[in-house]
Formats: C-alpha cells, structure tokens, sequence
C-alpha cells in the first residue's frame, strides 16, 4: 500500500463489533503486508441507552451517528458496521466502499433445555428487541409471551437466566463470527423468519475522494453486493424506519435475484408479505418493484400510521 502506512478503523465497543472490525483489519493486512491497523472504539447513543426501544429513539441509525462523525471529521479512515444498522440513506460525503461475502443471513434460537420453535409450550417467554421478529414469531405461535430485549450479544444470552427467558432470538451471522454456534437450538429458515435488511453482512464505509475506496475493493463480494443493493433499494423505496416491522432479503442464484419483503403493523395484526425476481443486473429495480408491491396491497396505509 502507497497511500497509507496507518489505518485507523472505526467500530462501536461490543465483541462482536470488534472482532468484524479485526476481521477486515486482517485482511487488509495480509493485502497490505507492513500496514498497521489501529482500532478505534466509539460508544454510539443506541449503545448507552439500552434500556429505552429503538423505535423510541430515533431506529437504528443510532448505532453508526457517532462513528459517521467521527469519520467525516478524519479521526477514522474507515468504519467497519453490520449492514443491517446502517439506514438506507447514508450522511452526505460518506459511501459504503465495500461489501464482504455475507454470513449466515438466518436468525437462530437459543433457548433453555435446546427447545426448538415448534417445541415452545404455550406461555414461552422469547426475548428479542426486535419488531421484525416479534410479529413473526407471534404469527406462528400466538400464545407467546415477547419480552423486549435489547445489549450487546454476550448481554441478551445471559438475560436467559437473569430475565427467566425460555430464549431468544438473535442473528446467526453474530454467533459465528464469535465462534458461539453450539450455543444455537435452531436456525430458523428465511422462510420461517425473514431476515433483516443487510443481515449476515458487513458494510465498509468510507468518505467519498479519500482514495480509500480503491484500497478496500478487494474486499467486495459481487453476489452479496447484488443483493444487497436489492434489498436496500427496497428499504430506502418503503421507508418505514424502525417503527414498523419490515423484512428483506435477497438470494442470487445464476445471475437471478429472488426478493423476499414484509411490512406489517406494530402489533402484528396485519403483515404483508410479496417477492419478485429478476436479472441481477437490475437489482436496485427489484428493490423498488418489492416495495411498491407491498404498498400497493395494503402497505401504504401501514406507513401512513393507519396500521
């Protein structure tokens, strides 16, 4: 590397978002031989308020505004999120530079005695911080009890017992970067629980005219970039934010994207759900047709508040 002898990478405090941010410093290390590779660990408002929901708070850009910051103003040169906080619309000046394969897009169970989904006895309690699941989760079994949950990974896992949880439901990409897939009773198929916007994915943003972008470009994954950019054409197409449950996902096979979405109600009373398919090519355009399909059966109302 030419440009740079240092690179400092911007990441929140969590072990989990340490070791993403370790991961693409190594690999840009093994790129780059001699590059050294500082971390920098910024505390983000979603990280300090862990005790009041996100859709109180203003969604999920609060866990990336800080680290924005921080990167707009030079003090990072590169700041290594999950795809999934990362709002549709991105700060201006600032791009996503690159975009790794995608882990494991599915969410799984962790739960006492290793109870799957379909072995939940009425009652269950199942913590999660999330609409998108929750509305999922009480559409296949009513008589849940959803107990909001939000922290750090390691955090929401000890709850099961502090909280007297019968489990939770957590993303699958997160248990195995840390190497905590035995921890796992069931992963759950997309068809079951759509996945997030950008899960399993990492997003590698930089400041636009930086001349960092040329340096991070081996990091993409062309087919995971694809969907990606279907699915967040999609979310930036619904809006929505965090105060209602939406869903997307994308999966490539032989240059055709399958689009999976989903909006609903708060209270899950009312969930829509639609999918198109097409050329790779034209993703951001199957983000868009998704989400004017779902709009157009019943999820304009929904975005208007009627839900």
């Amino acid at each position: 590397m030419t440009a740079f002898k240092t690179i400092r990478i911007g990441t929140r405090g969590s072990a989990l978002a340490r070791a993403q941010a370790k991961w693409v410093g190594a690999r840009l290390q093994e790129r780059y031989p001699g590059l050294t590779v500082e971390l920098s660990i910024i505390k983000t408002k979603g990280d300090i308020m862990q005790d009041v929901s996100l859709a109180a708070i203003g969604g999920k850009g609060l866990f990336v505004k800080e680290i924005e910051d921080a990167l707009l103003k030079g003090e990072i040169d590169l700041a290594v999120h999950s795809l999934k906080d990362l709002p549709a619309a991105l700060p201006e000046g600032l791009k996503i530079g690159a975009i790794p394969k995608r882990e494991d897009p599915r969410d799984v169970i962790i739960s006492r005695d290793r109870l799957k989904l379909e072995a939940l006895p009425r009652g269950a309690r199942i913590g999660t911080g999330s609409l998108r699941r929750s509305v999922q989760l009480l559409e296949l079994l009513p008589d849940l009890e959803i107990v909001p949950l939000r922290g750090n990974l390691d955090t929401r896992i000890k709850k099961i017992e502090t909280e007297n949880l019968t489990g939770i439901i957590v993303a699958a990409a997160g248990l195995r970067r840390l190497g905590w897939v035995e921890k796992a009773a069931q992963f759950l198929p997309v068809e079951t629980m759509l996945p997030a916007v950008g899960q399993g994915a990492l997003g590698i943003e930089i400041c636009e005219g930086r001349n960092m972008e040329e340096q991070v470009a081996f990091l993409q994954d062309p087919a995971t970039g694809l969907e990606i950019a279907a699915e967040r054409a999609f979310l930036e197409e619904i809006g929505g934010g965090c105060r209602l449950p939406i869903a997307g996902f994308g999966m490539m096979r032989n240059e055709t994207i399958l689009l999976r979405g989903l909006v609903g109600s708060p209270d899950g009373r009312i969930i829509i759900r639609d999918k198109v398919t097409g050329p790779a090519g034209q993703a951001g355009e199957l983000g868009r047709r998704l989400a004017q399909g779902l709009i157009s059966k019943g999820g304009r109302e929904l975005l208007a508040g009627g839900g």
